[in-house]
């Protein structure tokens, strides 16, 4: 009789307070996505939506990678049929990205290693990403015969402009975690070693924060990238007219006042 082998889940959800940790957790596939590791992720911030006690959001890789893209076995199984599979797959990614981007609380990403193809647009797709000093942003479509998925050619114009995004996607050249950071992709770049540290610092600040105003802000932000002055001006308008009525701003006002820390309780 042998022992049964039990199969890791592809992704990890642990919860710390108001903080969560999402892994994804193929390492041996530099967490490439497959439908089972898609569905898991899927699940897992829908789970994170449905908790109201969260404040922030972690996602990471465990191993040597943060997602080298997609899992190409699932395509090479049955070429022919590619064009179902890639239909099927990417639905399930955008749902992922969308989902993930709708979260109120704010997600930090952080990366290490292989950042490539999908990896790249679900690294860009968080709000802030802490980088190891070891993380390669690759597009990697090119060297596949595709074009770009998981918003990775909104988010790279958004971030690089269209000439600079034009290049990276067509070219496909790695970019390291240094010019990543002078690029404007990623907000930190630590010691690899560190990498885990740091993130946890970054999500314990924002956890700390009035959650109602972090949402706001981010709404905000991704507003803009779309919206003319007049109208969000408007937006920006109703959030700060909305959070002057809530009890956290009520307790930052008199917490700079009294000159401490503001306790704020997301009411």
């Amino acid at each position: 009789m042998t022992d049964a082998v039990v199969e890791e889940p592809a992704v990890l959800l642990a919860i710390d307070g108001p903080i969560a940790t999402v892994t994804l957790n193929r390492p041996k596939s530099l967490n490439a996505l497959d439908f089972v590791m898609g569905e898991a992720l899927d699940a897992a911030i829908a789970a994170v939506a449905a908790n109201p006690a969260l404040r922030v959001m972690i996602l990471g890789g465990a191993g040597r990678a943060f997602m080298g893209g997609g899992d190409l076995k699932v395509f090479h199984r049955d070429l022919a049929g590619a064009p179902a599979t890639a239909d099927a797959l990417i639905k399930l990614f955008h749902r992922i990205i969308r989902g993930m981007r709708a979260l109120p609380i704010p997600v930090v990403g952080a990366t290490q290693g292989a950042v490539a193809g999908g990896g790249l647009g679900l690294a860009m797709a968080t709000d802030l990403v802490i980088a190891a000093d070891d993380a390669k942003f690759m597009p990697a479509y090119g060297a596949i015969g595709t074009s770009p998925d998981g918003g990775t050619s909104w988010s790279l114009t958004q971030l690089l402009g269209t000439r600079r995004a034009m290049a990276t996607l067509m070219l496909g050249d790695m970019i390291d975690a240094p010019t990543a950071l002078t690029l404007g992709m990623v907000n930190r770049v630590v010691p690899r070693a560190e990498l885990a540290a740091e993130v946890l610092k970054v999500a314990q600040r924002l956890a700390a924060a009035a959650p109602g105003a972090l949402a706001k802000a981010k709404m905000l932000v991704y507003a803009a990238a779309t919206s003319t002055l007049d109208p969000h001006l408007e937006r920006e308008h109703a959030g700060f007219r909305d959070s002057a009525g809530t009890a956290d701003f009520r307790e930052g006002i008199t917490a700079f006042f009294e000159r401490r820390p503001a306790r704020f309780t997301g009411k």
